[in-house]
Parts: C-alpha cells; structure tokens; sequence
C-alpha cells in the first residue's frame, strides 16, 4: 500500500464517526487536500472541551465561526464570547464569492449559504440584551473571591451575608452591600458585634476599597436585577436549530476584574443549575471564549481555579468550553490537560523563543509518519491547522492537517442597523432590559440610619431643651439676685449723696453750715 493510500486509511478509520458528527474540512497530505478524506468531530465527544490556537491572521475566529455554526446547525445551542466583536456576522447568511467556491471544490464539501438564530448579550450599555446576576447569587465566598480578599476579609463578608440573611435584608447591587458595610462600622457596630464578634475597621475600609474598584470597571451595571437565567442559552429554534448567543465584550477588554466577575457568576451558575446529564450523544451547551489569552494574563487566582474546577467537573453537565487564544501556552497546563479537541492554526517563529515555543507545542499532538510537525506549523496557510480530536470511544484521533471550508455564515460584522434590528426583535432583551430597583438593603438600612438619626435629634433637641431652660431659670435668678444687688447699690448710693450734699458737700460754691 503506497503512502496517500495508507494516510487515507488511517484518516477514514479515525474520524469516520458513526454516529451524528460535524464536518470541518478536508486532510490534506504534502499540502494538497484530500477530498476523499473528511475531518470530521463527533457530537458525543465535543463535552470534552476544546483550544483553537493560532498566531493573529491565520484564521482563528473563522475557525471558531464554522464550528459553532455547524454546532448549532446540529441542535447544539452555543455561547460565544466576542471580545474582538467580530463574531456578529453569525446571525446572517453568507455570501458565494470565488475564494469560497475554490475552496469548497478543493474539499468536496457543497457550500449553503445560512444564518444562524442569534441572540445578543452585554454587560455594558452596548446593544443587546442586559446580563445581571445579584450579589446575594454570588454568595460570600464568590464575592470574596472576586475582591481577592484574604482570609481575615472574606471572613467579615461571610458575617455580613449571615446578618444579611438572618435580618433578611436583600443584597441586590452592589450599593446594598456597602450601605450594610457601612452601617456595619456605624449605626449597627454593636448589634453585629453582640451577635457575630468585633469587625476590624481596617478590614472594611480594605473591602470598601475593593467594591470601589470594581465599580470603576463598570460593575454596577452587572449586580442588580432581574438576574439572567442561564437555561435562557439552551434554547433551538422551530427547526431545532441551536441558539448562538454573542456575548458583545469588545469594550471591557481593559477591564478583566469585571471580565473575571462575569466569568465566575456565569460557570458557577451553569455547573449548580445544570443537572448531572453523564455521556449524552450531543452536548447541552458549549461555551467559546475568543482571545482567552486575556482573560488568563490578567485572571485573578481565583478565576484561574474556578476555571479549572469547572472543566474538570462540568463536562458530566453535558457542557463543553472551548478557548480560542494566539498559543497553547497562554492557557495554564492544567486546564490545558482537559482538552479533547485542539485545532492548531500556523505558528511564526521570528526568535529563538519562538522556534523554541513551536518544538513545545508540537509535542503536544500524537506523532504522525505523515508530517513533521514542527516545520508543519510554521508552513499552513490561511484556513488551515493541524486537529487533534477525540473519537467516540474517547481515543485520540491520527493528527491531520485539515483544509477548512468556510462559514455559511457572513464573515464579518453586521451594520449597526442591523444589529439594532435584532436586539429590538429579541424576546429575551423584552425580558431582562428593563431595570428592577426594589426595596432592598440600601433602602431599609437607609431608612435604619434616618430613623435613628432622627430619633438621637430628637434626643438630643429635647435635652437641649430642657438645658437650655435650666439655663434660663439659673439666669433669671441669678438676674434678680443681680438686679436687687443693683438696686440696693442705687438707693444707697443716692442716700449718700443726699446725706453728703446736706452736710455740705453738695457743690462748689455752696456754704456751709458751720
């Protein structure tokens, strides 16, 4: 059996799925695409998580566009997080044009132009629908986490939900929780302090820092009401067409703290609601998160850990997390061990670290007698990349190198009068857009605080009061002791007067008497 022969064969045996699966392109062999030979990803194992890594232009976002899109296409609803905000096009049919139609020759694969049921998110006032989640949802171990308290920190967070809780005082936003922080350290110092212990001032002027630093980053807009349902991502259409729901990200880029908070809410959501669901045929859910590199440059330790608690634990919820980042090394090795499926985009090996970054990376693909990897990986062209799969008996596919058809999708964005377009038609921006401000612990702890403060007025005007008419009396008796003193001085004065001027001391020029 002579060599394209035997690649055949190994190829075909390898991602010949039996069961329901999606094409992505075609494997190519000396760089010529072999459209006998179709790659193609079983629904049963895309749970198993996923990395789509490449250096900038090579086509990453495409990729992560043709998967999702086939995904959905397959009943698959999808949550992609758009960071670059290129990812819109999604919601709308693409367009035949001669690279595509070369392309898709070149594969074997018929191109269909269509778009895909999309719903926009956001977590700034950018078009779409409003994500919130309350502070109470987040509980004082997640909202510690957040702020990056220390033991001492979330400590007193942890009493201040007890008391939230016992008193029942809603924690909504965030204003809640730094009214009750406040009235912690003033009004309520010595209830919280009989039921709970002392709290370090020092430690709640550290956490007050905190909660102003996160509102600096635009926090305030995601704590609130009403909270966003996560089964509002399951969702298909009439046709049983999965949801692809965009998350817009591409204006908090510099802002990771409130990247991470959502990040946090959002996993730890879907793993407690989601029931355990075990191996099922397609997953529920699958997550995409574009340009992950951010995310982990700049993740708190506890993203870092959440994250990967949450691959590890989340695929038996039938969910499956794919990132999509510039080098496998920008994910942490632990979280990069869970990934089932990775599509390598071309490398560029301009230093020495580079050329050493890509002999590591391709260590992580089975060896293959049909490529030299590390050269591979610095020669594919556009819309090309290296796979590495999971079979539907969990096995690690041969390593291929694919030539991917395109999207059937639009490459590219939608028009602002097309995105408005679609938000103003969503049900689910009708639902959560409309902003919920009802009596919750600013509110009754505010009112606390104005009742006690007039009730200490009130103290302090009634003895006031009555002092001042202590005072009062004590001067109008010391007046009329002061004004007979004075009167008395008077008459006996002018007595003396009297008396001298008769005994001729009156005046000059009067005689006496003797």
């Amino acid at each position: 059996m002579d060599k394209t022969a035997l690649f055949k064969e190994q190829l075909l045996s390898g991602y010949n799925s039996t069961g329901n699966s999606i094409t992505i392109g075609a494997a190519m062999l000396n760089g010529v695409p072999q459209k006998e030979v179709h790659i193609k990803l079983p629904l049963k194992t895309l749970n198993r998580h996923g990395l789509i890594a490449g250096a900038t232009g090579t086509g990453k976002t495409v990729t992560l566009q043709v998967i999702a899109e086939n995904m959905c296409a397959a009943g698959i609803p999808v949550l992609l997080m758009d960071v670059k905000g290129d990812l819109s096009g999604i919601a709308r049919a693409g367009s035949l044009n001669p690279k595509i139609e070369e392309r898709h020759a070149s594969i074997g694969i018929s191109y269909n132009s269509k778009g895909t049921p999309t719903e926009f998110l956001s977590l700034s006032k950018e078009p779409g629908t409003r994500l919130r989640a309350t502070v109470s949802e987040f509980g004082p171990v997640l909202f510690s986490k957040i702020l990056e308290l220390n033991d001492t920190q979330a400590g007193i967070v942890a009493v201040l939900f007890k008391y939230a809780d016992d008193k029942k005082l809603p924690l909504l936003d965030l204003k809640d929780f730094k009214q009750l922080l406040q009235f912690a350290t003033d009004q309520g110092k010595e209830e919280i302090k009989k039921l709970y212990g002392n709290l370090s001032t020092t430690s709640t002027s550290t956490i007050l820092r905190k909660i102003i630093e996160l509102e600096s980053q635009g926090a305030e807009l995601f704590f609130g009401e009403k909270s966003f349902e996560v089964s509002d991502l399951v969702k298909t259409d009439s046709t049983g067409c999965g949801l692809a729901s965009i998350i817009r990200l591409s204006d908090i880029q510099d802002k990771p703290k409130l990247f991470s908070t959502f990040m946090l809410s959002l996993l730890a959501e879907i793993y407690t609601s989601f029931p355990e669901a075990g191996d099922l045929d397609k997953p529920k859910l699958c997550i995409f998160i574009d340009e992950a590199h951010l995310i982990f440059n700049e993740a708190s330790k506890a993203l870092l850990d959440q994250i990967e608690t949450i691959i590890k634990l989340i695929r038996s919820k039938g969910v499956g997390i794919f990132f999509i980042t510039q080098n496998p090394y920008d994910i942490p090795d632990s979280v990069l061990a869970q990934l089932g499926l990775k599509v390598q985009h071309a490398l560029r090996a301009f230093t020495e670290k580079d050329r050493k970054s890509i002999k590591k990376t391709a260590e992580n693909y089975p060896i293959s007698e049909f490529y030299k990897t590390d050269e591979l990986l610095t020669s594919l062209g556009i819309g090309q990349a290296l796979v590495s799969a999971l079979s539907e008996k969990g096995t690690p596919t041969p390593l291929a190198a694919v030539h991917l058809r395109a999207p059937m999708s639009r490459i590219g964005i939608l028009t602002s009068e097309e995105l408005n377009q679609s938000v103003a038609a969503s049900s689910l921006a009708a639902k959560y857009n409309q902003i919920i401000d009802r009596e919750s612990a600013y509110e009754i702890l505010n009112d606390k605080i104005n009742k006690a403060s007039t009730e200490q007025e009130e103290v302090a005007e009634k003895t006031t009061s009555k002092k001042q008419k202590e005072k009062k009396s004590t001067l109008e008796k010391v007046s009329e002791n002061t004004m007979v003193r004075q009167v008395g001085r008077t008459v006996v004065r002018e007595v003396a007067r009297g008396l001298l001027g008769v005994l001729g001391f009156g005046g000059k020029g009067k005689k006496s008497w003797f």
